[in-house]
């Protein structure tokens, strides 16, 4: 399927990270508009007290508010499994809708299951706003984005380009960080390979927006490449077959520890970032299935 994309349009990307999770939110500002949307926010989580909190998320809200911007869209590029989306606490702030892949079905299906979550729990993405399909274009004001379905970090991963933008979530990371694990349930590391290749072909100009970032080797924090730079330098890819990657992925992924917040994480976002229900005296819990990760 052939894609236009936009590139004369150059909107205004202002980034937030949050050093606890390791995660890049982006506020992307319609450049002939006051509208926006925001991609990948963050809900703030003490796991070990239980305690929900919303600094990061009150930053982006006071943002918006700053600039007299006005929000149309949340975007979620997947399911994440490091971070709480705090797109339903923004959204009460500011409005919006809150879209996110329509392969959301199937990963709501398999932590169902792995949550032991009973038939009240929808697994059919009613949860979202929207649920895009490969190539579904939407409005941010007059800026026309485009919904890239990239799966094999998780069946849902979207990359989201939005004029000379691209949003890519977890499928890269900076050309010195390589790319995102495959061994989640779901995932798949010759899948990932071809949705890569899917972003690399993409102009070689067209600005790259990464979800997260390490420091590798203890350098500042970035999330800003482009296709270029990640096709001739990334240290997962550059001069690498697919099948060569695929063993290099799937060897690196068999030394990683799951996330610190893959339990509470998962829960939450595959309900589109809102809490479990609470119980009949209104109070609400996380479960931790034994083994079952």
């Amino acid at each position: 399927m052939a894609f236009i994309f936009e590139l004369t349009v150059k909107p205004e990307v202002h980034s937030f990270f949050d050093p606890a999770t390791n995660t890049i939110s982006h506020v992307v500002k319609d450049p002939g508009s006051n509208a926006c949307a925001v991609v990948d926010s963050v809900m703030d989580i003490d796991y070990a007290a239980g305690r929900i909190t919303y600094a990061h998320a009150d930053e982006i809200i006071a943002h918006i508010n700053a600039q007299g911007l006005k929000l149309e869209w949340l975007i979620e590029t997947h399911v994440h499994a490091d971070h709480l989306s705090g797109a339903p606490y923004i959204q009460k702030a500011l409005g919006g809708k809150i879209g996110i892949g329509r392969a959301i079905t199937v990963v709501q299906d398999t932590f169902g299951k792995v949550f032991n979550e009973g038939t009240e729990f929808q697994r059919d993405g009613s949860q979202f706003d929207r649920l895009f399909t490969d190539g579904d274009t939407y409005l941010v004001g007059g800026m026309t984005c485009v919904a890239l379905h990239t799966p094999g970090h998780t069946p849902a991963c979207m990359t989201h380009v939005m004029g000379d933008a691209a949003f890519v979530g977890d499928t890269l990371f900076m050309p010195d960080g390589g790319s995102a694990r495959a061994d989640f349930p779901g995932g798949d590391a010759g899948q990932l390979w071809d949705s890569i290749q899917k972003v690399l072909a993409l102009p070689d100009e067209m600005r790259l927006f990464m979800c997260h970032d390490y420091g590798p080797n203890g350098r500042e924090i970035r999330w800003e490449t482009t296709v270029a730079d990640e096709r001739a330098h990334n240290i997962h890819l550059s001069g690498k077959t697919r099948a060569e990657f695929v063993a290099l992925r799937t060897a690196r992924d068999a030394t990683l520890d799951m996330p610190k917040l893959i339990i509470p994480a998962l829960q939450v976002n595959m309900r589109g970032g809102d809490l479990p229900e609470p119980d009949e005296d209104g109070k609400r819990f996380l479960k931790v299935p034994i083994n079952g990760l």
